[in-house]
């Protein structure tokens, strides 16, 4: 007997790497027989397409029509401060145009009479409609747990869970500070949720944890040991490759394979990539850089050993691969970790600082054993840096050792 068909509304935004394993769950949701309506933005529309699920663009709600940076509407690479940057999103998605997605989302609940919705964290407006509503929703969260609780370092702090007095006094300290950042933005929500018929919350995270279900989109090995909420649950990453990376033919050659790739949304990486490929020059290496669809890949320059595509299905690159440089997204470093791929990391910011601890010797996705035995040698499997333009030393010793390495079963 067939299982009953039931109908979802996800509202999602363009995170860049949230994009496929949000759009993963949504295929996997129409592959067993359910009907799915993705209110989402122009530049999105091509892979909801792919999934077989209802593409609803946002007409009022923000809408970008590409992920070229000239439509990115928050321009992070510009805000250096962290603190302007969180007001800047504060201002520009969470709260400064969630009536605009709550508006939509409540017509859409009319239109689809949705059994549940799903909400990318991007969009409270959503999430608001729909408790109003009294819908039942889930939060996807397409990385390590990123509200504060104990026991997790603040996410994107790079921090690992301190284990003196001193240091967990400084991460709860920093923890109340973004609290408070984010807590900007908690008069314009609060109103939103009165205009709703809506109680008040004390913390603008609060909003995520209205929801049924927070969907924890990583494995549980990969994220610190903490005080989740129940509602909180791990349910693994979601591996899949965007719909436009491909076809992909191996590099001609022998030599090892490298793979970079620098995020699929802008974040000024033309000349971090540029000098990857510079070093990739002077080493016995083919070289093959995945530009993404935020770059030209016609104006990075790279010696002859190594190959710039537009983009390229990284499940398929990581079957021959033999080290992956990347900006440290969840997605590119958790697919790495699963393929049994040595890492060099080199983070831009956003939540790269998080996959950092979690990788590293000691970490909790730590996928080598132990360090090794020589002090201040080198890992055999992941690499770091603090300054994403240039590789330092452990970084040639990671690539040297790249023919080397014996993947994991």
């Amino acid at each position: 007997m067939a299982e009953p068909t039931s109908r979802y509304l996800a509202a999602l935004v363009d995170g860049g790497g949230t994009v496929p394993p949000e759009l993963g769950v949504v295929r996997r949701l129409v592959e067993r027989g359910h009907r799915v309506t993705v209110l989402a933005e122009n530049s999105m529309a091509a892979e909801v397409a792919h999934t077989g699920a209802q593409f609803v663009p946002w007409e009022q709600a923000p809408n970008r029509p590409s992920r070229r940076p000239e439509d990115d509407p928050y321009r992070d690479w510009e805000c250096k401060n962290p603190l302007k940057l969180l007001r800047r999103l504060i201002e520009r998605q969470f709260v400064g145009p969630a009536p605009l997605y709550a508006t939509e989302v409540t017509r859409a609940l009319e239109g689809h009479q949705p059994d549940a919705v799903l909400c990318s964290a991007f969009t409270m407006g959503s999430m608001v409609a729909a408790e109003a509503a009294g819908v039942p929703f889930a939060v996807m969260l397409p990385n390590a747990y990123i509200l504060p609780v104990e026991g997790i370092p603040p996410f994107g702090s790079g921090l690992k869970p301190p284990r003196r007095p001193v240091m967990r006094a400084v991460q709860r300290a920093m923890k109340v500070a973004s609290t408070r950042a984010m807590d900007q933005g908690l008069p314009g929500l609060n109103r939103l949720r009165t205009d709703y018929g809506l109680e008040p919350l004390r913390h603008l995270w609060d909003q995520l944890h209205r929801a049924d279900l927070e969907l924890v989109m990583t494995s549980k090995a990969f994220d610190f040991e903490g005080a989740v909420p129940p509602r909180a649950r791990y349910v693994g990453p979601v591996l899949d490759d965007p719909p436009w990376a491909g076809p992909w033919t191996p590099p001609p050659g022998a030599d090892p394979l490298v793979m970079v790739a620098m995020s699929s949304t802008y974040q000024e990486q033309y000349r971090s990539l540029e000098r990857v490929a510079t070093a990739l020059g002077d080493l016995p290496v083919r070289g093959l850089v995945t530009a993404g669809p935020a770059l030209d890949a016609g104006v990075i320059s790279t010696p002859p050993n190594v190959t710039v595509v537009q983009s390229a299905p990284h499940n398929e690159v990581l079957q021959h691969a033999r080290v992956v440089i990347t900006h440290g997204g969840h997605g590119t470093v958790v697919k790495s970790l699963a393929a049994g791929v040595p890492l060099l990391v080199l983070p831009h910011g956003r939540d790269q600082g998080t996959t950092r601890p979690a990788s590293q010797p000691g970490g909790p996705a730590w996928p080598c054993g132990a360090p090794p035995a020589r002090r201040g040698s080198p890992p055999p499997c992941v690499g770091f840096s603090t300054t994403p333009a240039t590789p330092p030393q452990p970084a040639r010793w990671v690539i040297r050792s790249a023919g080397k390495h014996q993947r994991r079963p």
